[in-house]
């Protein structure tokens, strides 16, 4: 017992780690009332817990990621996703922070796309553009929650109907989105999705994440790998221009590993169009079905990292260029440039205006399946 003990301290858990590790009977999810919306509507929080101690928090509002609270080198733990204490900001102040984003991630031009020769118009909410599902868009919805413990894992169950017209897109769509988290620091997303009749659609999630701490600053100094060849280029309202291009000598190139901050203020028109790096990266698949690791991030502060597998054929990676200062988050914290990074999982933006890209069409009878996995953990 003494030598497991010896071992587990110089990997860096700490005393309250180690007797969770020896606690089979360790209670795994947890549910509480989060707070009450505007209009009087109730917001769960459930806390998925495994048995290293590690925990996350995810609201019924929006599927939304509220924490992340992982240990680091020191056996110290900070919570790594950006968010509120006041359920009603992810409704009026959050730029779609650790939200479930649907009906379509990412962009549509102009709002308009094309099914069987029958127009359908969404409403615009970034320039010209719809975003993340138009105003009123998965992230903003209460969903219906089921939580339990499967094979020593803490699971939550999220389903939502979202019926035909529903911000102007065609099919009535039932999806249900399920969040799983075990004792080896994964988190699986799984997302179905049926509809009765030919759309489009695209789910993802949408945390903020620094490894440092939500409350920690810049993330420049953030290792990102991206396995990825080829990237989308996009224009000035970040909308893919259809070309599929090589990252090699661009500042695009993560295929091995650099901080985020190396190339991110070169002159570059890509650059400038998102303030830094707000681009899809077309990931390197083995089969198109297959979960491949699609990027890692690792901070040297806090020696912790993220690994992110998917199914998915492409990564959106952001670096929090549009935060500004003005959005007071958990704990009183200003959330200001750069202090934060995305990795979307996801079909290619504006993909039902690009025939060159993968499609993003569901019909009836067909069932639309995708699994993303967040591994976390502690670089020695």
């Amino acid at each position: 017992m003494i030598k497991f003990l010896l071992i587990i301290l110089t990997a860096g858990f700490s005393l309250q780690q180690i007797l969770a590790m020896n606690n089979e009977e360790i209670e795994r999810m947890e549910v509480k009332r989060f707070g009450l919306l505007d209009d009087g509507r109730t917001v769960k929080v459930y806390t998925l817990k495994n048995k290293i101690g590690n925990s996350i928090e995810i609201l019924d509002l929006g599927g939304i990621i509220k924490s992340i609270n992982v240990a680091d080198h020191n056996g110290e733990f900070s919570d790594i996703a950006l968010g509120f204490n006041n359920p009603q900001q992810y409704l009026t102040d959050s730029p779609y922070m650790g939200a479930l984003i649907g009906r379509y991630a990412n962009r549509i031009a102009k709002g308009k796309f094309t099914i069987d020769e029958v127009e359908y118009s969404l409403p615009v909410n970034n320039f010209e553009n719809t975003l993340h599902g138009g105003i009123i868009g998965f992230d903003k919805r209460i969903w219906e929650s089921s939580a339990s413990t499967v094979d020593n894992e803490a699971q939550l169950e999220l389903s939502l109907i979202s019926k035909d017209g529903d911000q102007g897109y065609p099919g009535t769509i039932s999806t249900i989105v399920t969040y799983r988290f075990d004792d080896q620091n994964k988190l699986t997303i799984t997302y179905l999705a049926t509809t009765d009749k030919t759309t489009v659609i695209n789910l993802t999630n949408h945390t903020y994440f620094n490894l440092d701490g939500h409350n920690s600053g810049s993330i420049l100094d953030h290792e990102v790998m991206i396995n990825a060849s080829h990237y989308t280029p996009v224009d000035n309202t970040l909308i893919p221009t259809g070309e599929i291009a090589a990252v090699k000598g661009t500042p695009m190139d993560f295929q091995t590993s650099k901080p985020i901050g190396r190339d991110i203020s070169i002159d570059d028109p890509q650059l400038s169009f998102g303030l830094g790096f707000d681009h899809n990266w077309v990931l390197n698949k083995s089969d198109e079905n297959t979960i491949n690791l699609a990027a890692t991030v690792y901070s040297p502060k806090t020696g912790k990292f993220i690994n992110v597998y998917t199914d998915q054929p492409g990564i959106q990676f952001y670096t929090g260029n549009f935060l500004d200062g003005s959005i007071k988050g958990k704990n009183g914290t200003f959330y200001n440039h750069r202090n934060a990074f995305c990795l979307e999982t996801q079909h290619f933006p504006n993909s039902p205006n690009q025939h060159n890209f993968p499609t993003t069409e569901l019909r009836p009878g067909e069932q639309y399946k995708t699994t993303t996995i967040f591994e976390f953990g502690i670089k020695k």
